[in-house]
């Protein structure tokens, strides 16, 4: 079945080359077309297009769909283009000529434009959930090994003390800007599509400020061309988004795999969290980071996939953004899947204590016994040239206490700035409020 069919059936290769995976990506929107439909139907309602009877016995029908699709028991039938052709094929079939009148006013082209929204919408927010449990997870492991100091480095050579305090904070810290960006995105994604039809408008009295209400967006698309236009941006900017996170996960990652290998040793996992080697019995191998790593990094590549797939495309709609869905659906998941098993390894992380008793990080104190000399009135060319010789002659003489008291420095984590920063954008998502309005809409 086909939307768009009129007489003469596509060749099958043709069918079966435009379908593409349409059909198993748009299971993954069936909840938000049910939604979508439910916000349509009563706009259509409110502007004469369906009688008050039509609209009570579509309304029920699709609750019940929406029911059968919680439970896991939707499918999209054999033969059937989409979810769109599906869940009018299930309305006509129970409803007869009332399911038929359910597309009046709407085109494809928005209907799925506002489905694919909520689902980001949706997705979103459960990734910035995802998020807030590594976030407060990290901040908690920032302030439980303060004071564990551990080498820091430039050129990947010994530089100057660091702390676990500071590696744990200063990831909790990048997931905080992450967020940011996250939450631009989400409110390019928040806007409402729907009734911009084909792109170019209808001549019903479409009510779009009503259906933008009832689904809980924040505004409309209102120029109808441009709402067309921002398929293919909305998945690109959100894409971005999550590359950032994906990019703070991967450094994580690579850090945890450098700290675990023997050279370093400065952290250690249970069995059980690693392993091991089909000839090599001692090895305790870091696969889970190795794989955070990689899918993080292949995350990082979904915004120019998408860029190219939309990159010479003018405005109107093209079937190439069919091809979107296949490259930001499963991003989500990923990311996901990815956040908590970072979570589950730092959960069970154990920090080597000590690290810096050890005689070979002795030169990380250079800089500490170089800002004596400077405290103690000598000028800093001095005390530099100083404390080189004296590395140079053998005679370099150290203490390992550290006092650092600036902001987010060794002994002033500021990590309570942090946190603050951090969930206040959280709470300028306004999840509630979309979450809400779906929950009235749906009963």
């Amino acid at each position: 079945m086909k939307l768009w069919q009129k007489d003469k059936d596509s060749l099958k290769e043709v069918s079966q080359f435009t379908v593409g995976h349409d059909r198993v990506m748009d299971l993954h929107l069936a909840r938000f077309d049910v939604i979508g439909s439910l916000a349509h139907i009563q706009m259509l309602a409110s502007v004469g297009l369906l009688s008050k009877e039509e609209w009570t016995t579509l309304s029920k029908e699709l609750k019940a769909i929406h029911a059968e699709i919680e439970k896991g028991n939707f499918i999209i039938e054999d033969g059937v283009e989409d979810i769109h052709s599906q869940m009018e094929l299930l309305l006509t079939r129970k409803l007869g000529e009332a399911g038929k009148k359910i597309h009046s006013g709407r085109s494809r082209n928005d209907q799925v434009l506002v489905d694919i929204k909520l689902f980001l919408r949706h997705e979103i927010e459960t990734s910035t959930r995802h998020i807030q449990s590594l976030f407060e997870l990290l901040l908690a492991k920032s302030e439980e090994h303060k004071g564990k100091l551990l080498p820091g480095y430039t050129h990947f050579q010994l530089a100057m003390p660091s702390s676990f305090g500071l590696w744990f904070g200063a990831y909790a810290e990048s997931l905080a800007d992450d967020l940011i960006s996250l939450q631009a995105a989400y409110r390019i994604a928040n806007k409402n599509p729907l009734g911009s039809a084909a792109g170019y408008g209808s001549s019903f009295p479409l009510d779009r400020q009503l259906t933008t209400h009832l689904l809980g967006f924040e505004d409309l698309n209102y120029n109808v061309v441009y709402a067309q236009m921002g398929r293919g941006k909305t998945e690109r900017v959100i894409a971005q988004a999550l590359s950032n996170i994906a990019a703070t996960l991967a450094k994580l990652a690579m850090d945890a795999c450098l700290f675990l290998n023997q050279n370093f040793a400065f952290i250690s996992f249970p069995d059980e969290l690693t392993t091991g080697s089909s000839i090599m019995p001692h090895k305790k191998n870091p696969d889970v980071f190795e794989l955070i790593r990689a899918k993080c990094n292949a995350l990082q590549a979904v915004p120019n996939e998408i860029a190219l797939l939309t990159a010479n495309l003018p405005s109107g709609y093209h079937r190439d953004f069919q091809l979107l869905k296949e490259k930001i659906f499963p991003a989500f998941g990923i990311l996901n899947d990815s956040l908590a098993m970072t979570g589950l390894m730092l959960s069970n992380i154990t920090i080597k204590d000590d690290i810096l008793a050890d005689e070979k990080y002795k030169f990380l104190f250079s800089v500490e016994e170089v800002n004596k000399l400077v405290l103690s009135g000598i000028p800093f060319r001095d005390a530099y040239k100083k404390i080189g010789q004296d590395i140079a002659g053998g005679q370099f003489s150290y203490s390992t206490t550290i006092h650092h008291t600036h902001e987010g420095s060794i002994g002033n984590l500021c990590n309570d700035k942090i946190r603050e920063r951090f969930n206040q954008t959280v709470q300028s998502f306004h999840f509630d409020k979309a979450n809400q309005s779906i929950d009235e809409l749906i009963g």
